[in-house]
């Protein structure tokens, strides 16, 4: 499978905000805002008009209803890993929605298997009528 052609995300399109991380942490999550909510606006983007429509026809919670990718990242301690962590996940997304599968060509069964699958169901239609009763 061949990656598809991504076009570069522009940093100024992003807008960034630090906020207070959710969980375990003592007293450094109550003091310091190293989570990131990343928020990027996909009619407003440089991105193709075909990839943008892909974008916002994707059943992702993360996308509101205005269009807007709402990402927060704060699995890691660190402002800059968060931020590295959100765009890596706006990248992905980006990058899901670009993805066309390949076209499905239908194909024909053989003409094997299709005699395999016969003799298969006479054989198992044999076994059923010798379950009848036993006449004597």
């Amino acid at each position: 499978m061949a990656a598809p052609f991504l076009p570069a995300i522009r940093e100024e399109e992003i807008e960034f905000s630090a906020i207070r991380a959710q969980g375990a942490g003592g007293q450094n999550v109550n003091k310091v805002s190293n989570a990131v909510q990343l928020r990027f606006d996909i009619r407003a983007s440089s991105l193709p008009e075909e990839l943008k429509a892909r974008m916002l026809e994707l059943s992702d919670q993360r996308i509101t209803a205005d269009g807007v990718v709402v990402i927060k990242a704060q699995r890691f301690r660190s402002l800059e890993r968060n931020r590295e962590d959100g765009l890596a996940r706006l990248r992905e997304m980006v990058a899901l929605a670009a993805y066309v599968a390949p076209e499905r060509r239908p194909t024909r069964p053989t003409r094997s298997s299709q005699v395999r699958r016969v003799e298969g169901k006479v054989k198992r239609g044999q076994v059923k009528a010798m379950r009848g009763r036993v006449v004597e």
